[in-house]
């Protein structure tokens, strides 16, 4: 194996793994401030991934379709969270898992009804399209680079607003004690409903740049949200920096499996995920 492959696999691993962070950190917020199990999470990434195609089939322009397109995800999931989510927080998982379910099986209805079951593609903005040379031979597309470096962007835009900020302040004190955030006078179910918002907004985007890399195609948020379940366990529920390396550990991982023994890759992140909580049974930063 040479230098320039290992270089452009490792590149795409973790390309791969900020993608599943910027939605497995929604999915983490979720459950670790809100305790909600939501199994309709991956559905929201379809959402976003099917937005992107029907409004830059129209306007022709990736970027302006995200700008339209992420308001679209966000009021979605405010309507979400207040109009059936809000019914499940004094309610046990069971309740939680039965109606995220449902959710699915209404999204996957809806995209069918509204969008067909054809695949579709994204065509990559003109000023992405081509690459960078690695080698004389060899170069890596532009596009990927650009989606890495928005993931990481954004990564370090979460840590520094929930770490630095008084909102973050705020959501980290309703995921140790609700009761004390509320007896503070703040309204903590408006809390629960930004946090679900900015999940419902994080996932949908990551659908979004993600589509002229991966496509668009019915029930692709079902087989992403399995993965990113595993990224939780990994970095521990409810933490964002557990979240990101478990992201990025999953993302080289299934990258380096699928290249070197396609047919065990899926496999090999299970093993991972087993090897990590035989180490640390609640993840690495629960």
């Amino acid at each position: 194996m040479d230098l320039s492959l290992f270089l452009i696999q490792t590149m795409n691993g973790v390309q791969y793994g900020l993608l599943l962070f910027l939605i497995a950190s929604g999915l983490t917020l979720i459950f670790g401030i809100m305790h909600i199990i939501n199994l309709a999470h991956g559905s929201l990434y379809m959402v976003g991934a099917y937005l992107a195609f029907w409004i830059s089939s129209y306007t022709g322009n990736l970027f302006l379709s995200i700008l339209l397109g992420l308001p679209i995800a966000i009021v979605l999931g405010i309507v979400i969270e207040r109009f059936l989510i809000q019914r499940l927080y004094d309610r046990d998982h069971l309740d939680q898992v039965l109606l995220t379910f449902g959710l699915i099986l209404i999204f996957d209805a809806m995209q069918s009804i509204i969008w067909g079951n054809d695949v579709h593609g994204v065509p990559i903005p003109d000023a992405l399209r081509g690459g960078i040379m690695l080698t004389e031979n060899l170069a890596y597309p532009t596009y990927r680079l650009f989606v890495s470096g928005v993931c990481l962007a954004i990564a370090v835009g979460m840590f520094l607003l929930i770490q630095k900020t008084r909102l973050g302040m705020i959501v980290r004190g309703g995921a140790s004690n609700r009761e004390m955030v509320s007896a503070l006078g703040i309204n903590i179910r408006w809390v629960y409903t930004l946090v679900f918002a900015a999940g419902a907004g994080l996932t949908a985007f990551a659908g979004m740049i993600a589509a002229p890399i991966s496509s668009v195609y019915p029930g692709m948020g079902n087989s992403i949200l399995i993965i990113c379940f595993v990224v939780v366990v990994i970095g521990g529920l409810g933490s964002i920096k557990g979240a990101f390396l478990g992201a990025l550990m999953v993302g080289l991982v299934y990258t380096w499996g699928t290249v070197l023994v396609p047919q065990f890759a899926g496999a090999a992140v299970y093993a991972l995920m087993a090897a990590v909580l035989l180490w640390k049974p609640r993840g690495l930063f629960a």
